[in-house]
Parts: structure tokens; C-alpha cells; sequence
């Protein structure tokens, strides 16, 4: 909401600048975001009248102007604005202003003619971004007043960040009664003016849909005349807001919405067939917006229509067909609450967002409708002339919203607050909220105003209390309280374990949306059909990840673009899958890495990063859990990922995850020039301990054999560790593959596997036989499954 500093003066005039005015609000928990000047620095600039305005003797796009100062001498100015005309009166820069950017106005000669001084545009003054010729100003506006004193232009737009509760400061009153309150002043709001009926003509009003608009008023407004502009002081209130004007209609409607929160709009009367019917549309049904979008409803949306179609999606927009327009000499004028519970998505569903269902969707003081339609009318037969007609009301009493009574108890507010509040401050403070304050024993009873929708616990009224009495009068205590100490099982990894394993492997923690593009999403998982969001925030973000890869692939393309040679990145979140159980939300942990292995320098040579790099990653974190051995690596094959670099990590019957190579397709679909490479694991399933045990260190020997088998290519070191673990002996310790070899020597179809095999016992020394005995086991077990021959 932004609105201007003098404007809310109008209504209340606290004796603080403009800095503390914006911190005091700002403390009372509407955030000031911006306090900007609404115009540029310039000095001397005075309004002026153009008398005479003849064509440039050798410029066809510059006049020559004679203009009035108001000092009773006449000044010649060159101006190229194709508005300069006779008895126009605009700014002047005379001879020694200086205008906004530090630009000093001196006496010159264009095209051999003598100017001096300028004729100023509104950008050229600062007040406006539109270059559309030199500003207009009324015919009533006196020569030679400095233009900072006539528009009154000392003045800030203050613009606050409203959170989605306070919908009642969505306009000046709202804000208004909270300056009101803050400081102990009376609120001056416009006078309630109930305007006389001078014309019988109505229009009939029919609520079929009552539970999503409760009320709707309407009036006839005869023989307007919209080529009247609005008055100068409307359109710099509604600039200062950040509205441009329009027409006189649509700019009181603009201002009411500013000056009350309530959104309303004006009908062609002429384009009106029969009565207003408030339904809700027919299945694909469709119309043009006034922006000339041309949307489809469906049976959801709710539509202000006359008996031939509709004219307005309610609380959002009205229609192309039935707006004003400089030949409209008659009007239908509109103001509604509508429920904002149904009302709310619908505008974003089409890629909307406007003022009214900005506020119809937040709440929207459903008692306000018949004070907004008289002050728009007044302000109508006092800017465009016409006859009122008298006002048409709609109402569902049943289906307007009946807060209910908020009952606060004397004792929640020192217990909650730490303070104690006499009781007089309490209703003064709750008055000056809105609220109905009856005396109770122990307490009071509030009954809630119709503009606060955020109103309906004590809590509620206690933050209340809070914010207006003042954080910073609140005393500072220490919190005391009987803590339990939850136990940590050490059953159990924990994700800040992983997290800090993975941070001393050189790895950054990423936080991705759980939103993620479509097409990448169909690539890493093209058998799940994951779920589409209704109302994305963007084209890249549609549906909900089964991959939290989608996220990371994205982050890692984001790096390397910008010319990172190394990342290494982690992600832990949840994970959406669709099944036959429905949807199901998984934790995981994906790892992505591409680049360099490590950081440029001298002590080893560059190399890129290649699968065994992130199996040495993921090996690490399972070394968390005590029990490494439960986990085994099977070759696999995944979609989006190299059918030869992939595998899968189980543990006993349960895949774990995968970890794998992205296939050169996807590599390239995603410029990534480089291998990347990824892996995902479900914590649930990693997360999984055994609990440390102390085993004493053995005071005898160890020994050691080194047998090296060759074997086809097929066989896998998983498969012959595991066999070797199988056949050792309960004396093996530790075991150790120590080369992998293919080449000279061997048969191409076969390789070469080295294993280091360690013997010991805790009771005594093992001698050379029994350890011998181990290793023919193990040899003869290797030649049974796997054709293994001893290399020599």
C-alpha cells in the first residue's frame, strides 16, 4: 500500500516528521519499505501562461512562445512540446532554476532564436515517467505562484509492506485509524454526504450465488460528461499512490479503492441488457477483460452478468463490452463485498493479480459498500455533473460474516505480555482498534468491527494490546520453563551428521524450490506423472519433484554458466512420488559433483571427476551409520543417467538409492561440457545406526597374504569380496582389493584382481599353516564359482 504523507494529514495530523511518522508505523507492525519524495529537487519553476505560440522560423518541430509570468513582463521561450499552445498555463523554469539531475536553466538561442527559459514536462520535473509534451496545469491556476507551493509538492509517498492479515489498511481510512490510535488523536474522515435522488432510474439486482456475495449495490448516474478531466488535486493524490489517471470515472473509483479499500467500477449503462445477475459462470464460458484478455470460466468463477451475458469476473476485472468510454453519457456504478475464502486463487488461476482481488481476496469491510457509493457519487455530479438514481442493495443477511465475540481475560495479559496495562489503557486501546468493549468480571467483552477479519481469538486481541501499547515498552524477562531434554538415539544417524560429513568433503548444502520444470522432472523420471501445480509461480517451476536432482542439475547449470570449474553440491528434502497408495512425501539425499576433483594447486595434478570419486563420497557417509558392510553396489540402469556408469546401493533386500553418471544426452541437453555426476539416497532407509561397541585391541600379530586371481570381466569386485568374507575364516580381519589389471599378459577377456587378505586372533599367535589353510579356502571356493586362476 503506498500512499501520501499529506493525504493521510488530511485525515490525521500527528505532531512527528516524516521519519518518525514512518518508524511509528513501521513499530506498530506496518512495515515502512519506502519513504520517496513525490517529486524532483528543482528551484525556481513558477506557473506560466502561454499567449501566443507561433511555428519556428527554421524548425519544423519547435514553437516559439510568447508566455505570461505573472510578474507583468512577457518572456520568449522555444519549446518543442507538441502541446504548446495559446492559453495553456504550465511550469516555467525561468533563467537560473535548477532542475532535477543539477540541470541549470540558462538563456540560449535554438535554431537562432532566443529562448528564456523552459517550458517543463512532467518527467522533467520528476513527477512522472511519461514524455507526452509539457504539463498541463487548470485554467484557475495563478500566474507566477511557484509550482512547488501550488501542487503542494513538499510532500513523501510512504509505501508499506502489509502482511495478508491487515486488509484494513488496505486504503488511507485504515491507516488513518492506526495513526489515530497511536497517538491519542481523533480521526477527521470525510463527511457521510447522502446524495438526492434526482432521477427514479434503477437497475434490478438478482444474487444467485449469495454465499460468495452476500451484497451488492448498485445506482444509475444520468447525463455524465467524461470529457471533463479530473481535477489536478485527484490526479496528483492518486500519482502520489502510484495510479495514473484515466478518466474521471475510472479515477473515483481509484480513489475510493485508495481513500476507503473498497474496490468498485463503473458500467456503460447503455451496453447493460436487462438487470445485473451475480452467478457463477457456465462451463466455458468466455469473455474479454478490459486488459483485452480474453479468459475461459469454468463453473468455479463467479461473473457480475446482465441477462445476455457476462460484464465483470467478480472482485477482479470487469469486461471489455460494458466499459466506459468517452462517448458513455450514462453509468451503472457498482460497489459488493464478496467472501474471500471462494474468491481467493481465482484471479492467479488466469495469471491476474489487480487491485480489487488483492484486497476482495485478503477481506473487505462488508458494511462499507452504501458509504462508498454515496462518496463516489458525490464526487461523480461534482467532477462530471449528472443525475443520481437511487441506490439498488442486494443483501443475503445469512451469508455476511458474524464474528463472534472475543472474550479477554485480565489475567492473559500480564501472563502472556509481562506487563501489567491499567484497565483504562486496555479499552482505550481496544476501542481505538474498532472494537465494542463491555466490562466483565475479570475481563471484557469485544465485539469485532467489520474490517478487521483477522479478529477472532484473544490472542488475537492480546497482539493487539501489544503492538499498540509498544514492543519497546514491553519489559525484557528472562523465560523460565521445566525443559526435558529430548534423548538422542544413537540408533539412529542424524541429518545434521550427514550434513557435516558431506561440508568437510567439500561440499555446498543447496536449497532448491520443491517446485521444479516439467521437462526436467519427465527426464530424470519419465514413468512417475508428477503433480501439477494449479497455480505455479512460474513456467520453470509446474510441478511438485520426485527428484530432488531437478533442483540440483538446475543450481549446478546456474554455476557452472558462470564460470565455476568446480562443484560440489548436496541437497536434503523431501521427495513427492505418486503410487498406488496416493502421493507420499520421502526424505532424500541427493550429491551432485562435475569439475575439477580438487581446488587448483601444485601438489597433484588436475583431473576431472569421475564415478569412484562420488562412490568414495557416498562410501562415507555410509561409514556413518557403524555398519558399512550392510550396504553392497549392484550395476543397474536408470533413466537420465550412463548405462554403463550406474549402480544401485542396497541394503539387505532394500534399494537405498543410486548413484551414477548423467547420460551424455542429458549432459548435453543441459550444456554441461563436462561428466557430472550424481547421486540420490532415501535417509530414511541410510539413516539407520548400529550402536558402537568396544572390541580391545589384540596383543598378537597380524598376518597378511596377497592373492592375485584372474577372472572374466563380468565378475564384479563386490561379488569376490563377498565370497572371500564368506570362505576367510573367522580369523580374517580386514580385506582390501588393492589392483585392478587388464593388458599385456592377460586374456582380453578376463582381468586381473588383487586382494590383501589380514589374519589375526585376540588368545594367541596363528602360525603359517593355519593361515595357509585359509587361503586354499579361499582359492578353491574362487575356482569353483568363478573359473578363477592364480596369476603367477
Amino acid at each position: 500500500m503506498k500512499f501520501s504523507e499529506q493525504w493521510l494529514r488530511e485525515w490525521v495530523n500527528p505532531a512527528l516528521g516524516s521519519e518518525a511518522l514512518g518508524h511509528q508505523i513501521t513499530m506498530a507492525g506496518l512495515e515502512v519499505d519506502a519513504i520517496e519524495p513525490v517529486a524532483g529537487a528543482f528551484t525556481s519553476v513558477i506557473v506560466a501562461e502561454i499567449t501566443e505560440a507561433v511555428q519556428h522560423p527554421d524548425a519544423d518541430k519547435l514553437r516559439v512562445c510568447t508566455v505570461d509570468a505573472g510578474n507583468g513582463n512577457t518572456l520568449q521561450i522555444v519549446c518543442g512540446a507538441p502541446n504548446a499552445r495559446a492559453g495553456l498555463k504550465t511550469p516555467l523554469a525561468v533563467v537560473g532554476a535548477v532542475l532535477p539531475g543539477d540541470f541549470a536553466i540558462k538563456a540560449a538561442k535554438l535554431r537562432g532564436v532566443e529562448s528564456q527559459g523552459m517550458l517543463c514536462a512532467a518527467s522533467e520535473l520528476g513527477l512522472s515517467e511519461e514524455k507526452d509534451g509539457i504539463l498541463e496545469l487548470p485554467a484557475d491556476a495563478p500566474l507566477g505562484t511557484d509550482l512547488r507551493d501550488y501542487l503542494k509538492l513538499d510532500d513523501v509517498s510512504i509505501e508499506i509492506g502489509l502482511t495478508p492479515n491487515r486488509s484494513d489498511c488496505l486504503g488511507l481510512a485504515g491507516i488513518a485509524r492506526e495513526v489515530g490510535l497511536l497517538n491519542d488523536l481523533p480521526v477527521c474522515a470525510p463527511p457521510e454526504n447522502v446524495q438526492a435522488i434526482t432521477t427514479d432510474e434503477a437497475v434490478t439486482v438478482e444474487l444467485r450465488a449469495k454465499e460468495r456475495c452476500p451484497r451488492y449495490l448498485c445506482r444509475v448516474i444520468d447525463g455524465v460528461d467524461l470529457s471533463q478531466p479530473s481535477p489536478l488535486w485527484m490526479q496528483e493524490k492518486l500519482r502520489r499512490c502510484g495510479l495514473r489517471s484515466i478518466d474521471a470515472a475510472v479515477d473515483i473509483t481509484n480513489y475510493l479503492l485508495l481513500e476507503f479499500g473498497q474496490p468498485m467500477h463503473a458500467f456503460d449503462l447503455d451496453k447493460i441488457k436487462g438487470g445485473i445477475i451475480v452467478r457463477e459462470a457456465s462451463a466455458k464460458e468466455s469473455f474479454t477483460l478490459l486488459n483485452d484478455q480474453e479468459i475461459t470460466l469454468g463453473e468455479g468463477n463467479l461473473v457480475i452478468a446482465d441477462h445476455e451475458g457476462p460484464l465483470a469476473f467478480a472482485g477482479i476485472m470487469g469486461g471489455a463490452e460494458s466499459a466506459v468510454g468517452q462517448g458513455t453519457t450514462r453509468l451503472l456504478l457498482e460497489a459488493a463485498f464478496f467472501a474471500p475464502e471462494p474468491l481467493s486463487g481465482q484471479a492467479r488461476s488466469f495469471g491476474l493479480h489487480t487491485d480489487s482481488s488483492h484486497r476482495f481476496e485478503r477481506g473487505v469491510d462488508f458494511c462499507l459498500q452504501r458509504r462508498a457509493m454515496e462518496r463516489a457519487t458525490e464526487l461523480l455530479l461534482e467532477i462530471v455533473g449528472g443525475a443520481a438514481g437511487p441506490i439498488t442493495e442486494a443483501v443475503a443477511e445469512e451469508a455476511l460474516p458474524a464474528p463472534a465475540p472475543i472474550h479477554l481475560r485480565a489475567a492473559r495479559i500480564e501472563r502472556l505480555l509481562g506487563v501489567v496495562i491499567d484497565d483504562e489503557t486496555v479499552e482505550r486501546i481496544l476501542r481505538g482498534v474498532g472494537l465494542e468493549v463491555t466490562a466483565v468480571d475479570g475481563g471484557w467483552e469485544c465485539a469485532v468491527p467489520s474490517w478487521r477479519f483477522d479478529l477472532r481469538i484473544e490472542a488475537d486481541l492480546l497482539e493487539e494490546l501489544a503492538r499498540v501499547y509498544g514492543y519497546n515498552n514491553l519489559p525484557v524477562t528472562r523465560i523460565r520453563a521445566d525443559v526435558v531434554l529430548p534423548s538422542i538415539p544413537e540408533e539412529k544417524i542424524r541429518l545434521k551428521q550427514l550434513r557435516r560429513a558431506l561440508v568437510a568433503r567439500d561440499y555446498y548444502e543447496a536449497i532448491c524450490y520443491s517446485f521444479v520444470d516439467a521437462d526436467i522432472q519427465k527426464q530424470l523420471d519419465p514413468t512417475i506423472d508428477p503433480v501439477v501445480l494449479n497455480n505455479p509461480i512460474s513456467p520453470e517451476h509446474a510441478v511438485m519433484r520426485s527428484s530432488l536432482l531437478a533442483g540440483l542439475l538446475r543450481s549446478a547449470q546456474h554455476n557452472v554458466k558462470r564460470q565455476q570449474p568446480r562443484v560440489r553440491l548436496f541437497e536434503t528434502g523431501l521427495r513427492f512420488v505418486t503410487g498406488p497408495e496416493g502421493l507420499s512425501q520421502r526424505p532424500g539425499l541427493a550429491m551432485l559433483i562435475t569439475g575439477s576433483l580438487a581446488a587448483e594447486g601444485w601438489a597433484e595434478p588436475a583431473r576431472n571427476v569421475d564415478f569412484y570419486d562420488l562412490k568414495g563420497d557416498v562410501e562415507a557417509l555410509l561409514a556413518l551409520t557403524g555398519d558399512p558392510g550392510s550396504f553392497h553396489f549392484e550395476t543397474g540402469e536408470r533413466s537420465a543417467l550412463h548405462p554403463g556408469q550406474t549402480a544401485w546401493l542396497k541394503r539387505g533386500d532394500s534399494t537405498v538409492g543410486f548413484i551414477g553418471a548423467l547420460h551424455p544426452t542429458l549432459q548435453k541437453d543441459l550444456d554441461f561440457d563436462l561428466p557430472v555426476m550424481v547421486a540420490e539416497l532415501d535417509l530414511e532407509l541410510l539413516s539407520a545406526a548400529v550402536i558402537p561397541a568396544f572390541a580391545p585391541v589384540s596383543r598378537y600379530p597380524a598376518l597378511r597374504r596377497d592373492v592375485a586371481v584372474v577372472v572374466d570381466k563380468s565378475v564384479t569386485a563386490g561379488e569376490l569380496l563377498a565370497n572371500v568374507r564368506d570362505n576367510a575364516g573367522v580369523y580374517l580381519q580386514d580385506l582390501r582389493l588393492f589392483d585392478v589389471y587388464e593388458g599385456k599378459g592377460i586374456d582380453p577377456a578376463r582381468k586381473s584382481v588383487a586382494l590383501g587378505l589380514t589374519f589375526q586372533d585376540h588368545s594367541r599367535t596363528l602360525d603359517d599353516n593355519e593361515v595357509n589353510k585359509c587361503i586354499q579356502q579361499v582359492i578353491d571356493s574362487l575356482k569353483e564359482n568363478y573359473q578363477a586362476e592364480l596369476r603367477g
